[in-house]
Order: C-alpha cells, then structure tokens, then sequence
C-alpha cells in the first residue's frame, strides 16, 4: 500500500464501521432482562425498575456513549421534545450510559430538559445484559434503542451511531403496540 492512501483507507474503514450496525444479542421477540438501576429525573435521584415501569405501559430504553456530548445531546433533546407523545400512548422513557449519577443529575435537567429519566450503570451490567456495549470501547455503552413491551419482550432493536432516527423508529413501534392493544370492533 501507498504509504500516502494510508490516511485514505484509515478513514474509509472508521466510516464504515461507524456506519454498521451493533449486532445486538437482544431480538424482536426476546425476553428484556429486568433491573433496576440509580437513575435521575429533573435532578432528583431515585431507583428505576424495569419490571415496576413495565407495569405501567411500554418502555423506549435507550443506551447512549456520554452525556454532555454532541451526539448524545442531540439525541436527548430528541427524546425530551417527544416525550409528551410517548407519555400519550402510556409508555416511559429511559436513557442508560455508565456516567456516574452526579453526571446525570445535571444532563437530567439541562439536556434531557426535565422529561425523562437517565440511569447510571457504571458497572455495565445493564450495558452488558442489552449487549450495548461499544464493540470497540467495551467501557461505554453504543447507541442502541429497543422498546420493550409490558410483557417484557422486546418490540423494537433499532441501532445506529447517529442519533436522527432512534426517536421516531421508537415512536412508530410504541404506536404499533398501542394498536395492536386496541379491542377490535365489532
């Protein structure tokens, strides 16, 4: 090789790597590992339980790398904006990444504007449960979105490092849910 095309082809394999979607272990179909975790909403610290949220309707649990980055902050302010909608159809969000819970205090209030929760799971077992580890940064958690029924399966798998469409792919799965809960008419 071109010692020159080096730079080139060092770009072009991060590009589609980054481009490729995690091979999550978790299915449509499967059965989400319960937990619970220390997590915060609008500053306020508590204990988030998967089983006890799902009693409640569906749960959008999202995993994102960082807080106070750029792509995670783009994507929680995605989230908050569209909270309301998917309260409407009985479901909660919640965004998971290993920070430590002072961290997510603040990112609670400032950029996930106060609508959701975010849980703290810096001893990954939360992140290694979801296999939403980053394949090339075991210690952060990649950018990987399911839904999970009140059931407890997973309705929706949806991966991918920009944070565009992990909103509206949750969205459209929590609104199949709901119609599909719907009794049919007579």
């Amino acid at each position: 090789m071109n010692p020159r095309s080096f730079p080139a082809a060092l770009a072009l394999s991060a590009a589609l790597l980054a481009a490729s979607p995690a091979w999550a272990v978790l299915k449509v179909g499967a059965t989400a590992p319960d937990f619970s975790a220390q997590a915060a909403l609008a500053g306020k610290p508590f204990r988030f339980s998967l089983s006890e949220s799902l009693k409640q309707g569906p749960v959008v649990l999202y995993f994102y790398p960082k807080a106070f980055t750029s792509g995670c902050t783009v994507e929680a302010h995605l989230f908050a904006e569209a909270t309301p909608r998917f309260k409407a159809l009985g479901a909660t969000v919640l965004g998971v990444s290993n920070d430590d819970i002072e961290t997510l205090k603040k990112f609670s209030v400032s950029e996930c504007r106060n609508a959701f929760a975010v849980a703290a799971d810096a001893d990954r077992k939360v992140i290694d449960a979801y296999d939403a580890a980053l394949w090339f940064k075991r210690d952060m958690a990649d950018r990987v979105t399911y839904v999970i029924t009140p059931d407890g399966r997973v309705a929706l798998v949806y991966s991918a490092m920009s944070p565009d469409e992990h909103v509206d792919r949750a969205y459209k799965a929590v609104q199949q849910w709901k119609a599909q809960q719907a009794p049919a008419k007579p």
